[in-house]
């Protein structure tokens, strides 16, 4: 076996792969533009400034989680922990600083190594043990929620103005500074999926693992690195909830594993690995946000917002499968 890899799929390089891109870029802005549209002329007060900033400044944490789940996704795997290790991570951060005393700037990487660590276990038991990464990660959901108990006595740590001003628009603008972060993650998430070797190598895990094995790639490293940038996500998405709601809740983001699934899905991820677009998954963390913000407004009950929300998801996975059928044809 040569130490020289084999050429790899380059992502969204050519110009049939360019014009792919623009294509689903069109689709999903123009769905968003569509809710966006209906939502007004139901509710006189859905297109204002204030439900503008409200949309923005509570996605951060779910887009940055997204953003960790479109990559686990592209290699074929599956994160369902990352709602719970957000909790986790939000925990040690209420601790270091209601518990112990300690400023933000000392709580904020232990808050963040928390969600890396519980990240990298994830990898490294999937990859080094066979085990399929959707029942590691079903068992760090459990384990990461129940210690976010044990650490706050299931208890709720209020923090205070010391870290909600992240989660609060900028003097002058519309945004928050965790608003703000988390498109940088987002473009930092693109270019490394499309400008980098480690990007390339994501995708070929996930068209092909054996393929890129036997050209002398060793893929166990890529992986667990994939799962570790999930779990720091997390950690990150831990400090910018914390910071909205002014506390560390060990109750916090039950179910967000389903919202960031839902999100990348509806950007065109596959399930399967090979295929996804972090900028994509922004649009669908939108499609989402906007979705379930204008069924707010309308007055919508919980139970009619989560069918309306299930159809969205399959309708996507739905329209993206027309895609793909377009594609080989074309």
């Amino acid at each position: 076996m040569t130490d020289s890899p084999a050429p790899l799929p380059e992502n969204q390089s050519s110009h049939g792969g360019l014009t792919y891109s623009l294509f689903q870029y069109a689709g999903l802005l123009g769905v968003l533009v569509l809710l966006v549209l209906i939502f007004h002329q139901m509710s006189d007060h859905f297109l204002t400034r204030q439900t503008l900033a409200t949309v923005a400044n509570n996605i951060p944490d779910l887009l940055v989680i997204s953003v960790g789940m479109t990559l686990v996704l592209i290699i074929g795997g599956i994160d369902l922990s990352v709602g719970s290790l957000l909790a986790l991570s939000s925990a040690v951060l209420g601790v270091c600083m209601v518990d112990w005393g300690w400023p933000l700037w000392a709580a904020v990487p232990v808050c963040l190594g928390t969600g890396a660590l519980c990240g990298m276990l994830n990898g490294v038991i999937s990859v080094k043990a066979g085990i399929p990464s959707f029942i590691v990660t079903l068992g760090m959901l459990e384990m990461a929620r129940g210690g976010a108990y044990l650490l706050t006595d299931s208890q709720t740590k209020y923090i205070g103005s010391s870290i909600e001003w992240i989660g609060v628009p900028v003097k002058g603008l519309l945004f928050s500074p965790a608003f703000l972060l988390a498109l940088v993650i987002v473009a930092v998430g693109q270019y490394l999926l499309t400008r980098t070797v480690f990007g390339r190598y994501c995708v070929a895990i996930g068209t092909n693992a054996e393929a890129v094995r036997m050209s002398g790639i060793r893929t166990a490293p890529c992986s667990i690195v994939v799962f570790t940038i999930s779990g720091l996500l997390c950690g990150l998405a831990g400090v910018m909830q914390t910071s909205r709601l002014s506390t560390a809740d060990p109750n916090a983001a039950v179910g967000l594993e389903l919202s960031a699934i839902a999100a990348c899905v509806i950007g065109g991820t596959s399930l399967m690995g090979g295929r996804g677009s972090v900028i994509n998954t922004f649009f669908g963390v939108l499609i989402i946000a906007v979705l379930q913000t204008g069924l707010a407004q309308i007055g919508a009950t919980d139970p009619l917002k989560r069918v309306i929300t299930g159809a969205v998801i399959i309708v996507a996975v739905l329209l993206d499968a027309a895609r793909q059928r377009w594609k080989r044809g074309g």
